[in-house]
């Protein structure tokens, strides 16, 4: 992976990760586009870093969040930490059991299957169109609700399934109030990909060498900075109704990945 690979991928993740577009499908579009190929022989290093840099800026935008939520943690009363909390174990639950038991099944998905992509990516279009027209009623995150944005999660495992796209417009399509939507989709997912990141340590799965230490760190800072960005932007827009604009923008790359896959 070359330092200019580095960079684009690392911005691409970064944008994406927050942004209802599909980190993974624009990852494999990209690296597509850039390699005619799937990622390169690191690719489980490079994943790794470029989620360890977009949970870490979640963190960041959600530090004052994150600290109410780790001080009530520590009261070890039935507060509305706690109870965020347990949500968020609920919310964990599906992508876990899919992570853990079908891990190779999903992989198999993974790796130029740019028409597949494009067709997920539709799907996405689909649901940001209906979240986008829906009417929030106001509604709290309750147990239930969280399990079944859980479950949304963990259909957006799929290559071109947004992860954000598919739980902000699951949780608006509940009822659920736009500003705790978004809130809840993005701070789900911390717990899940710091999981996941120490599962791949733990196993061994990881491979490195000293000279992709400079392409690691431009791929973290990359990611670091370009999910800043659009974590704070995609709440705002959240708060606005913007979701069409990225229903039109799925439709768009959906197609012309589809198109790709067939010519190329």
């Amino acid at each position: 992976m070359t330092f200019f690979e580095a960079v684009i991928l690392g911005i691409v993740q970064g944008l994406t990760e927050f942004l209802p577009v599909s980190s993974s499908g624009h990852l494999e579009i990209a690296s597509a586009l850039l390699n005619g190929n799937s990622l390169p022989e690191e690719s489980l290093l490079f994943t790794v870093v470029v989620h360890f840099a977009t949970a870490l800026s979640t963190i960041v935008v959600f530090r004052k969040d994150v600290y109410d939520i780790v001080r009530g943690l520590f009261q070890f009363k039935n507060n509305e930490e706690s109870q965020f909390s347990i949500k968020i174990i609920l919310s964990m639950i599906p992508a876990v059991v899919i992570g853990l038991f079908f891990e190779e099944e999903l992989e198999q998905l993974f790796g130029g299957k740019v028409v597949f992509v494009g067709f997920m990516l539709l799907i996405t279009a689909l649901l940001l169109f209906l979240a986008d027209r829906a009417t929030s009623t106001g509604k709290p995150v309750s147990y239930f609700h969280a399990l079944v944005i859980g479950l949304a999660q963990a259909f957006a495992m799929l290559p071109g399934i947004s992860r954000s796209g598919a739980t902000i417009s699951t949780s608006v399509l509940l009822g659920i109030d736009k500003n705790r939507a978004a809130r809840f989709s993005f701070l789900m997912v911390v717990p899940l990909i710091l999981g996941k990141i120490g599962k791949d340590i733990l196993d061994g799965a990881l491979s490195y060498q000293n000279e992709q230490f400079g392409t690691m760190v431009v791929a973290f800072l990359a990611a670091f900075f370009a999910g800043l960005v659009a974590c704070t932007w995609m709440i705002q827009l959240v708060r606005r109704s913007k979701l069409r604009y990225f229903s039109v923008y799925c439709t768009i790359a959906g197609l012309l990945a589809i198109l790709s896959g067939w010519i190329l």
